[in-house]
């Protein structure tokens, strides 16, 4: 049993709650979590898997938000994993959860040690599919998924300052970039509007998609599928941002690309300019979050994109 602030009772009863009290359940592992809250994978003495993300006594609606996007995702036509129960904390039921199926299958990166070049190019181009299935997703208006009335945006440059205007601010009052770079930055930040504008309309996007969160495994064929999405963070913008972060971090590869713009092509000026400023902004992000280890990645992104305005 590892370490949270819920016992075995307590995980007893939300499993009695899900498959009846004639399962009894029999093993919790810990999975992955954050400080606020704590992913685990619970099995029963019939060998029935979930998972179960939980935040002990308190009231945490994110989880109402990801079941949405979840939901969203799986219209799209997007695998993703079911959702059994979804629970917001009260006075009388103190923990807020989401008990979600198990998917079978490793993360991107496992997968990819584990996959001839041939085979991974496939994934890949599964991987692209399922992009290009949720980018079809369109909406009216830049905008949040949120279980909550979101805020509209009638344009995307409004929507995207108001995601990074707090981050630059906390940046620009840090030490975190030599004052010569911080001045750049804030020539690039003045001048955003004009770089990311677009004709496209907004798309959904799913916000985090990274190797972590692409789960793959062979199918009866012996082909590498992707088995599931998780953890969205999802969003209406321009889609353009989500290929753009996909490539910063190596998620995909020239195979997803080429079956990408198959059916998509992207504008060149996504290669010429945006695609350097969406990725000046996420390594801006990281940074703030994480710290030094991203401030070298962040320079040479912010000459990349000075050497354009």
């Amino acid at each position: 049993m590892p370490e949270v602030e819920v016992s075995w009772p307590q995980l007893r009863q939300i499993v009695l709650e899900w498959a009846g009290p004639e399962i009894e359940l029999d093993e919790v592992m810990p999975l992955y979590g954050g400080a606020i809250n704590t992913t685990l994978l619970l099995k029963t003495k019939c060998d029935k898997k979930c998972v179960l993300k939980i935040t002990p006594h308190r009231v945490d609606r994110s989880y109402e938000d990801e079941a949405q996007q979840l939901a969203l995702l799986g219209e799209a036509g997007v695998p993703i994993p079911k959702i059994y129960h979804l629970q917001t904390g009260s006075l009388e039921k103190p923990f807020s959860y989401l008990l979600m199926e198990f998917v079978e299958g490793v993360e991107l990166n496992a997968a990819k040690s584990q996959c001839t070049p041939e085979q991974f190019d496939q994934l890949q181009e599964h991987l692209a599919e399922l992009v290009l299935l949720m980018h079809e997703m369109r909406s009216p208006h830049c905008m949040r998924v949120s279980a909550a009335e979101p805020k509209r945006y009638e344009r995307w440059p409004q929507f995207f300052h108001d995601v990074f205007d707090p981050i630059w601010k906390n940046v620009e009052k840090s030490e975190a970039l030599p004052v010569k770079s911080r001045k750049l930055m804030g020539k690039i930040h003045n001048g955003l509007d004009k770089l990311i504008d677009h004709d496209d309309g907004a798309r959904l996007m799913h916000g985090d998609l990274w190797a972590s969160n692409i789960l793959a495994k062979p199918d009866e064929s012996g082909r590498w599928r992707v088995s599931a999405i998780l953890d969205p963070h999802c969003k209406y913008g321009h889609a353009e941002e989500e290929l753009a972060y996909l490539e910063l971090f190596h998620t995909v590869t020239p195979a997803f690309m080429r079956a990408y713009q198959q059916a998509r092509k992207l504008d060149p000026e996504y290669f010429r300019v945006r695609r350097q400023v969406y990725q000046l902004y996420s390594l801006l992000d990281h940074l703030h979050l994480f710290g030094q280890e991203y401030l070298k990645s962040t320079l040479a992104m912010l000459d990349r994109v000075g050497a354009l305005v």
